[in-house]
């Protein structure tokens, strides 16, 4: 087949990738284009004076350099539709998160129309049967990020901070109950058997899960439903419609706070691991809110998934995004800060 010569436009931008140090082939960035990761051709230069726009030359580059032959970029071509939160990236964002969420049904076979409604007992049954078909050929999960780094620092010696709530939110059980939600949301599980699953594998102090446990009886009590504000109160299906209605602004600024705090956990803890700047994490309610649920994301699949629960509790957990973006600011000011020289050995 023959290809259509590059541009003067697409030979500009090639020549200024090369002058960072990468390369970019034309065909890539017809790619680019197509994916919405870069802006069409006639978006590239400053119309008063037509040269590239410095931005879009930083564009190409990043995309030159995540572009491994063979290897998809993963959730940060999210975070370039989330930032350029226009109408086709919104829409192409939104796809993205709603073929994640449903990815448990697609690796169990099942499709949402599958998933019966109705508070009969038939559809009840039906639900729980496809809950056990989501746990089939699961991989468990031992010791999630803060049980390997407990691990690790008592052979090392090193006290890290007291456990504030479960001992691994993978937990068998915890999943179990999990798929359930998932499958028929919060009236599938009586807030009897979830408590009992909390606490199978609560290793911190017992007045925080107290406190829970007496605020939906005093709901109760009340005539009021606190499992009706649960992000799963409408299980997967609950998920997608969010997602389908979420407002694209608020969509691409949920994706970008997420994508962003993500890369900024990961580079500090690949760069300043080490025993204090952990302890100022870990003690803080978002290290079991966000960093052991959904806060490490590699660029993979499962770090898709990650991005998406991420997304999900900033568009639907009540004070959730105020919490991610002021451990944002922490982390900042920490990845800013020299780092001690009495900090301890890394982690």
């Amino acid at each position: 087949m023959t290809r259509t010569p590059p541009t003067a436009a697409e030979l500009a931008l090639t020549a200024e990738v090369s002058r960072c140090g990468l390369t970019a082939t034309s065909h890539q960035l017809e790619r680019w284009r197509t994916k919405r990761w870069l802006a069409p051709t006639d978006q590239w230069t400053d119309p008063a004076t037509s040269a590239l726009r410095p931005d879009i030359v930083h564009r190409a580059a990043w995309l030159a350099a995540l572009s491994r032959s063979g290897r998809g970029i993963s959730w940060i071509g999210w975070t370039f539709w989330a930032i350029d939160d226009t109408e086709q990236t919104a829409a192409l964002l939104r796809q993205a998160l709603i073929r994640t969420i449903q990815l448990p049904l697609r690796q169990a076979g099942i499709t949402l129309a599958q998933i019966p409604q109705g508070d009969s007992d038939t559809a009840f049954e039906a639900r729980q049967d496809l809950a056990e078909r989501l746990l089939q050929g699961r991989r468990a999960i031992g010791r999630d990020l803060d049980g390997l780094l407990r691990d690790h620092a008592d052979t090392a010696g090193i006290a890290l901070p007291e456990p504030r709530t479960v001992s691994n939110p993978f937990d068998a059980v915890l999943v179990r109950i999990g798929a359930r939600l998932l499958a028929g949301g919060m009236a599938d599980v009586s807030p009897e058997e979830l408590t009992a699953a909390w606490r199978s594998v609560w290793t911190g102090p017992p007045e925080p899960l107290d406190r829970i446990t007496a605020a939906h009886l005093a709901a109760d009590e009340a005539g009021t439903d606190l499992r009706a504000i649960s992000p799963l109160a409408h299980g997967l299906p609950g998920l997608v419609r969010a997602f389908g209605q979420a407002d694209a602004r608020l969509l691409c600024e949920a994706v970008r706070a997420c994508t962003k705090a993500s890369s900024t956990l990961m580079k500090l803890l690949l760069e300043r691991a080490d025993v204090e700047m952990l302890a100022v994490l870990m003690n803080d309610v978002m290290w079991d809110q966000w960093v052991r649920a959904g806060g490490i994301a590699p660029a993979s699949r499962l770090g898709e998934a990650a991005i998406t629960v991420s997304t999900v509790q900033y568009l639907l957990v009540p004070g959730w995004s105020e919490d991610l973006h002021r451990y944002q600011d922490r982390m900042d000011r920490l990845l800013a800060a020299p780092a001690p020289a009495d900090s301890g050995p890394p982690l």
